[in-house]
């Protein structure tokens, strides 16, 4: 079984040739597939109601996540569902009396399996899938499996800093990410390694060049302009900049050995629309170690994966 995050089944033809007939929901429940549809509803009582094909689905409020029951988990993680993808495994078929037909759904045990045979496993290095759920001052959290949440720390997102981590990600964007640690199955991640090293970053651009950068803070010593999410340069004071403005800057000089590049800006431009997909730069399911700063430079930035 891959366990994904929640949004990613549904369009599967797998998923919906079990969903599409009664007997192939009740195939889904003997053999205890997850399966995946979208939230419609949540009762007063927090019921969730799941739109099916042939049957009422109903995910009881207890069935909604992992730790509801115990109150572990608040109430507003299946509140939140509601227009949204969920994941669940069948775990009865009612045939009512007026011929109409019942499938009880339960949340919690497609994110216990995946628990189980997935999130508890997962070791520092990994690089796994994910799905961004809502962004806080402090970090964006993300769904890594099932519904199952995980949390990338505001200064893990990227090397260039941010004020919030929308300045990188939307809600609902799916990205990768890297298993920081993992602590009985509560997972922290970070996502800077991905996106490449100074040099690797640096390549990108040549002395002489005018191109397009976000301002991310203003000194008194200067501006640091953002040219991509691993890299920033320094530019000379100009009056009235501010961060989060897009400006294009000259590139004066880029200078390994120091990891600066050295900008002038040139004027302020259009907004740069946020991508929705990243550039990454590691395309292997685990990392051991990533060392950021250039060879030639005094400077050692490196992460350890143990």
């Amino acid at each position: 079984m891959n366990y994904v995050p929640e949004g990613l089944l549904a369009g599967k033809e797998i998923n919906q040739h079990y969903l599409s007939s009664i007997e192939g929901m009740t195939e889904a429940m003997e053999k205890g597939v997850i399966l995946e549809s979208r939230a419609v509803m949540c009762s007063s009582s927090h019921d969730l109601i799941v739109e099916l094909p042939c049957a009422k689905g109903i995910i009881p409020r207890e069935e909604g996540a992992i730790g509801i029951d115990t109150g572990k988990t608040r109430d507003i993680a299946i509140i939140s569902r509601v227009n949204k993808n969920v994941c669940f495994k069948i775990i009865n078929i009612i045939l009512e009396t007026d011929g109409s037909v019942t499938a009880v759904l339960s949340r919690r045990a497609a994110q216990a399996e995946c628990m189980k045979n997935y999130v508890t496993k997962l070791c520092p290095g990994d690089v796994i899938e994910a799905r961004v759920t809502h962004l806080e001052q402090f970090g964006s959290f993300v769904d890594i499996g099932c519904g199952i949440p995980s949390l990338i720390p505001i200064d893990a997102i990227s090397v260039s800093r941010i004020s919030h981590p929308s300045d990188r990600f939307i809600n609902g964007q799916y990205l990768k990410a890297v298993v920081k640690s993992n602590d009985n199955g509560r997972i922290c991640l970070t996502h800077k390694e991905l996106l490449g090293t100074w040099e690797e970053n640096a390549e990108k651009f040549s002395a002489g060049e005018t191109v397009a950068g976000i301002v991310r803070s203003v000194e008194d010593y200067g501006v640091f302009v953002e040219l991509t999410p691993n890299l920033a340069g320094l530019a000379e004071p100009k009056e009235n900049i501010k961060a989060g403005q897009c400006v294009s800057v000259y590139i004066k000089a880029i200078l390994p050995d120091k990891m600066k590049i050295k900008l002038v800006i040139v004027d302020v431009c259009d907004d740069i629309p946020l991508k929705s997909e990243h550039d990454y730069y590691i395309s292997d399911n685990h990392i051991s170690s990533w060392k950021y700063s250039p060879e030639a430079s005094s400077r050692c930035i490196t992460s350890e994966f143990q």
